[in-house]
């Protein structure tokens, strides 16, 4: 009898391991773009939990109690890891799982130093081999191609029955991401290179605007959101004239007095562009807002080449 049960109970440990491996995988994410990016890579294979809930900035954000329990349900987070999501790390370690597992998503990406030029704070930015690193790698879609791909491969290895599919997802999903990028870039076959000087509101977007072969010269905020002092603005002002700055990129739905004031007193024109960190967490997000950005791009391009 003994022996009979011990029999029976080995296919009843099998069939519980495997059930386990069948579940959907739970991946926690702290920003828009990643939610976006890893429902394309899991498809019906498992959900993106938001670690944020809607209307909190993650530049600004403080982990509540129901926030942190969140983690409790979840197999794994996907982290920016680069300065942009710290407060994930406190929540985790109060969590009840403060070993979760965790994939950086920029641990293969490429960083630009972040550049201060009207600034002397940072923001959210990390100093990592001795230089202060931009976080803002998910707004581009030469960085979003290369945190998909890592994000896949760490998916992969943590639910080798998954592999497949999550790698096809992840194909799919970054060549899409690549015809948008080329159908911008064949924008500029009919326009000049671009060599005026641009500014932009905060350090959000180097990785964005290199794809069109343009350097930021130079960011206004002391720190994401943080407003200059008079002072500091009449010095913006001064310097925007120094430097022969001819654009300044500023961020979509941000309304802000200053900016208004720069570009009276300044007579530039300013061309807003989405941070993709504000609304309902949708997955084709990251694209459409991308979209919209590389548009105006190509406007200011187009209209400084007139």
């Amino acid at each position: 009898m003994i022996s009979r049960r011990l029999v029976l109970s080995a296919p009843a440990i099998l069939w519980a391991a495997q059930a386990r491996a069948a579940e959907p995988l739970r991946v926690g994410v702290t920003l828009h773009p990643y939610h976006s990016w890893l429902s394309y890579i899991l498809g019906p294979h498992g959900e993106a939990v938001p670690l944020i809930p809607e209307g909190f900035n993650p530049h600004a954000y403080e982990p509540r109690a129901e926030d942190i329990r969140r983690i409790d349900r979840l197999d794994v987070v996907v982290l920016n890891g680069i300065g942009h999501d710290d407060f994930a790390e406190r929540m985790i370690a109060a969590s009840s799982q403060p070993d979760m597992p965790v994939i950086e998503a920029n641990r293969d990406v490429p960083l630009l130093a972040a550049v201060g030029g009207l600034s002397s704070r940072m923001g959210n930015n990390r100093t990592i081999g001795g230089k202060v690193v931009n976080s803002h790698t998910f707004l581009s879609v030469t960085g979003a191609i290369q945190q998909i791909q890592t994000i896949a491969r760490a998916l992969s290895d943590q639910r080798p029955d998954l592999a497949e599919p999550l790698r096809d997802n992840a194909r799919a999903y970054a060549r899409r991401l690549r015809q948008m990028r080329a159908e911008a870039m064949a924008g500029l076959a009919d326009l000049p290179a671009a060599s005026f000087r641009i500014a932009t509101i905060h350090g959000a977007y180097d990785y964005l605007l290199r794809e069109f072969g343009l350097e930021v010269t130079a960011v206004v905020e002391p720190a994401h959101g943080i407003e200059p002092s008079p002072s500091q603005l009449a010095k913006t002002i001064a310097a925007i004239r120094d430097l022969d700055v001819r654009v300044i990129f500023s961020e979509l739905d941000f309304p802000s007095p200053y900016v208004a004031t720069i570009e009276r007193e300044t007579g530039i024109r300013l061309y807003p562009l989405s941070h993709i960190i504000y609304g309902p967490y949708r997955p084709e997000k990251f694209e459409v807002e991308m979209a919209q950005n590389y548009a105006t791009i190509l406007r200011a391009i187009r209209e400084q080449a007139a």
